[in-house]
């Protein structure tokens, strides 16, 4: 199940373009990293490779990959309040929302993203370059939330009821 999207190039060929030996750990940890939405934990990142593909891989080679993938560029590192990090490999622009209660991180709708990223794409941006003598290379919004509708309200896998409690 290596690279089912053929819109991505296939992880050999974006190894090579970044200068990364591709071993057929990091090319099954970055296929199911990018293959998936919910913004894994090592260890989660670590279990879905088990699950999905029967591989025996050990939990330090994902996180020594995880870590070659981030200084690369390839995936970026989203620290928790817990301690635990979660891991993205769509490096594009695009918002996240983060649970507070959960830790757990979610895409915000493209179209909505890219709606509120289109706002800040102004003369502010500039503003801040100049005043802070700086140069932006990208822009990391993460919107803060707790759960407080059901699942058939917001289609958000997971969400509490109104009342707060999972019964």
């Amino acid at each position: 199940m290596i690279n089912s999207n053929p819109a991505q190039p296939p992880a050999k060929d974006v190894f090579a373009r970044h200068g990364l030996r591709c071993t057929p750990q990091r090319q099954v940890l970055f296929e199911t990293l990018r293959q998936t939405k919910s913004h894994p934990t090592v260890e989660e990142l670590h279990q879905l490779v088990v699950e999905q593909h029967d591989k025996a891989i050990s939990l330090a080679t994902v996180y020594n990959t995880v870590e070659v993938l981030c200084k690369a560029g390839l995936a970026k590192r989203f620290p928790t309040a817990n301690g635990c990090c979660r891991y993205d490999a769509d490096i594009g622009e695009h918002l996240h929302v983060r649970f507070t209660d959960t830790g757990e991180i979610v895409d915000v709708p493209a179209e909505l993203s890219d709606k509120i990223l289109g706002c800040l794409r102004s003369k502010l941006i500039e503003q801040v370059e100049q005043q802070l003598g700086i140069s932006i290379e990208n822009v990391n919004i993460q919107l803060h939330s707790r759960r407080h509708c059901d699942d058939a309200a917001t289609g958000m896998p997971g969400a509490m009821p109104p009342n707060g409690t999972s019964d």
